[in-house]
């Protein structure tokens, strides 16, 4: 450029000036573009840009509102999705919003891949769905589909809870089901099976009921009614979930049943919420954070290697002995 400049009759350090003012300008334009993005509070979108390049970097995670195990299950996504370089995006399910709207959601704001915290679909929507997009569901397992599994090993857990509750002399000890909620057939079959172990098979019985406050609440007016009627109460209770052990616990509380002493009861999550009430719940612990690093890893994976298979992982769960549960009564 010099050399043509010189040849027009323009000297090299004219042309130096001319170079050095034009620097100085554009590096006083950028600087003055840059102050006023800081004034008017600009971000650079970082979303668009990748979507530019044909990618998200986004998880989506599907959850149903009022489930505080889930909560405890996003609380250890975020970090793990940072780790790896992902942001992640929240769909919540609900009383008038479904789990497929939830996903599809999800899906529409250009997830790469979901995360299904317990969901309840249809093995066939599951299918489908590990067809369309990488799928990780966590709490329960459906073979039949082509997803991811990350779940605690359920009759492990259960049996634990029992084998805990029979050592300290119950006996006659009911189960409250959780419905169609995560882990709930394998928990009804553990306990069916962990009773006839203990040749405790006619006394078993289990109660219909969800994952829910209600269903604890409703179970524990039952057994109250029952009692007033002159049936003997159970002296031990294993619910489907802390939320539905919970419930009992007030209905119990509220009739001036006292738990321990006069009935012990032992959850399953080991949720947050069984750690703030007046007397700790006896539960047995899935390892939520483990749970949710195994479910991002598997997700992000699956993203880098479109050639590797769903897999599945069965973690360990483990009995916590707080306040509810204690020796049979008398």
């Amino acid at each position: 450029m010099a050399d043509v400049a010189e040849k027009a009759g323009v000297s090299r350090a004219l042309v130096s000036i001319i170079f050095r003012n034009q620097a100085g300008a554009a590096r006083e334009t950028r600087e003055r573009v840059l102050r006023v993005a800081d004034e008017i509070g600009y971000r650079p979108d970082s979303a668009a840009r990748l979507l530019a390049r044909g990618r998200s970097r986004t998880l989506g995670v599907m959850f149903t509102v009022h489930q505080t195990f889930h909560t405890d299950l996003i609380t250890g996504i975020y970090p793990e999705a940072e780790r790896l370089g992902y942001d992640v995006l929240l769909s919540g399910a609900t009383h008038g919003r479904s789990e497929a709207k939830a996903i599809e959601a999800l899906l529409s704001h250009r997830c790469e891949a979901v995360i299904l915290l317990g969901p309840d679909a249809d093995p066939a929507y599951l299918d489908a769905l590990g067809q369309r997009t990488v799928a990780v569901s966590v709490s329960r397992r459906v073979p039949e589909a082509r997803v991811d599994f990350v779940h605690s090993a359920e009759g492990k857990g259960v049996r634990q809870a029992m084998d805990h509750l029979v050592e300290l002399g119950h006996r006659r000890i009911v189960h409250i089901d959780g419905g169609r909620g995560p882990g709930s057939a394998e928990r009804r079959r553990a306990y069916r099976a962990a009773m006839r172990r203990h040749g405790l098979g006619g006394e078993a019985r289990v109660i219909p009921g969800h994952h829910t406050e209600e269903s604890g609440v409703e179970t524990g007016r039952l057994l109250l009614g029952e009692r007033d009627a002159g049936r003997p109460m159970p002296t031990a209770v294993l619910a489907g979930n802390d939320r539905c052990a919970m419930g009992l616990l007030m209905a119990l509380t509220r009739a001036g049943v006292e738990v321990p002493r006069d009935l012990s009861v032992v959850g399953y999550d080991d949720s947050h919420l069984s750690h703030l009430m007046p007397i700790g719940l006896t539960t047995v612990r899935q390892d939520a954070l483990l749970m949710a690093e195994h479910a991002v890893r598997f997700a992000v994976e699956r993203l880098q290697d479109k050639e590797l298979q769903p897999r599945e992982a069965v973690l360990d769960p483990k009995l916590v002995v707080r306040g509810t549960s204690g020796p049979v009564p008398g």
